[in-house]
């Protein structure tokens, strides 16, 4: 990992002409720090850092960059050289970036192309996003069943400058059907004259092409694979989805999450090259529809005014008791979208969810009722001290109940359950809060006089 001291070192050398000192760096650098120096630099300077590439380090580099980072150093390139970049990238990401150029780019570009990358392009391109063959690499290595394990190591080592990965090798018949993997290990640890169909493993896991990306690398986790084949409707391997594209995938899906559990829209890019714009409108709506929302806190608190001005300590307790409402909605929620999202959870297991949820939060209330019962008794007595006890054992409930409950409702009305958000949970079950408290005082208070 690169830092700011050593990219002002890298521009020093740049502005007095120490061009063999920066040849060196880049030279021995790994592509994903060389991607932080870049990243870290101004445009210009970026742009000049990556010319000093040779296109290959280019190709390799280029894949750690955020797709706005790409687009600004492929943009400052001709037509040649952009053309050479291409053929260096892997399938997946030289079809991602594809996606990005400018309309009159991507024309301008694909006469340039050689006729197996202009066809591998145009196919990879032309699925759905959203589907695993959008984000499936063409870049994969097959044999024969009828190979010796002697032929197919040779087969590999052929192979091997062209394909994202050897170590897991395809079999495949006469039609392209897949019919079993190899992986390296198993073939040179075969007898030299062994057949690859001895040693294969035959029906492979596998994903349908117009599956979701998240289908796919949940797959890759549960098999520990090293990559995932992709089939079409026929039956025939089209791709390969690689652990790390899996990996990329479960970050995407974490960070959409994540903003979504704050109430932010989904973000395109990284937030450091998001446009002020952007920032507001992602923000804006949920804070304002939020504002709505805890109007329903300060009718319940004006419904009890009078309770409140015979009754002063209890605007003491009031933050912790229905702060501890929206924790305790907050925590289930979360737990239960991620459960939701990574399939440990299914839509019929929700009545035993709800009794696990009512029995843990029943423990949790008492526990905390307990402790807040004393503050209570210090600061009004016994009367008091039974108000707060109560309304934490029910805020604690109802909010628990909240928070599980909700992510359920909007996964069986089709809405994604992450929109059960933190700050609409909290939202919520504040209010709900607010009036259990009230309503306990008034019944457990003397009236006024």
């Amino acid at each position: 990992m690169s830092d700011g001291k050593e990219l002002q070192q890298l521009i020093e050398r740049s502005q007095a002409g120490d061009i063999q000192a920066m040849t060196d760096f880049f030279g021995n650098a790994h592509p994903a720090d060389i991607a932080d120096i870049i990243d870290l630099a101004e445009t210009e300077q970026a742009q000049q850092f990556f010319a000093m590439l040779d296109v290959e380090l280019q190709a390799e580099t280029i894949g750690y960059l955020e797709e706005a980072r790409q687009l600004q150093l492929v943009l400052g390139l001709s037509r040649r050289d952009l053309a050479r970049l291409f053929t260096e990238m892997n399938s997946d990401e030289r079809a991602d970036l594809y996606q990005e150029l400018p309309e009159g780019v991507q024309e301008s570009l694909m006469p340039a192309l050689a006729t197996a990358e202009r066809e591998d392009l145009r196919r990879l391109t032309s699925y759905p996003e959203g589907s695993v063959g959008s984000i499936m690499t063409s870049d994969y290595a097959t044999l024969h069943p009828s190979l010796s394990a002697k032929r197919a190591i040779e087969a590999l080592r052929a192979q091997a400058l062209d394909k994202e990965t050897i170590y897991v090798a395809y079999v495949l018949d006469e039609n392209r059907q897949l019919i079993g993997t190899v992986s390296l290990t198993e073939l040179v640890l075969a007898n030299a004259q062994t057949k690859v169909e001895q040693v294969m493993r035959p029906e492979p896991v596998w994903v349908s092409v117009d599956a979701s990306p998240s289908d796919a690398s949940r797959m890759v986790a549960d098999y520990d694979l090293l990559a995932l084949p992709v089939l079409d409707a026929n039956g025939m391997l089209v791709g390969i989805v690689t652990h790390d594209d899996a990996f990329d995938v479960q970050e995407e899906q974490a960070t959409e999450i994540m903003h979504k559990a704050s109430s932010v829209g989904a973000m395109v890019g990284s937030i450091k090259t998001a446009t002020f714009s952007m920032l507001y409108q992602k923000r804006i709506y949920w804070l304002v529809l939020l504002v709505f929302g805890n109007l329903l806190s300060g009718l319940g608190i004006a419904m009890f005014e009078d309770t409140i001005a015979a009754n002063v300590v209890l605007v003491f307790f009031l933050p912790l008791l229905v702060g501890s409402a929206g924790n305790a909605g907050s925590q289930a929620a979360t737990l239960m979208v991620r459960a939701l999202s990574t399939g440990d959870v299914e839509m019929r297991d929700w009545a035993s969810m709800l009794l696990k949820e009512v029995s843990v939060s029943l423990a949790l209330g008492i526990t905390m009722a307990l402790t807040v019962s004393m503050i209570g008794f210090w600061r009004g007595g016994v009367d008091i001290a039974m108000v707060v006890a109560l309304t934490m054992m029910l805020v604690v409930v109802v909010g628990s109940l909240i928070g599980m409950c909700l992510p359920f409702i909007l996964s069986k009305l089709n809405f994604d359950p992450a929109t059960a958000s933190g700050p609409l949970i909290t939202t919520i079950a504040d209010a709900a809060g607010v009036v259990i408290y009230f309503a306990i005082a008034v019944a457990i208070l003397p009236p006024l006089v």
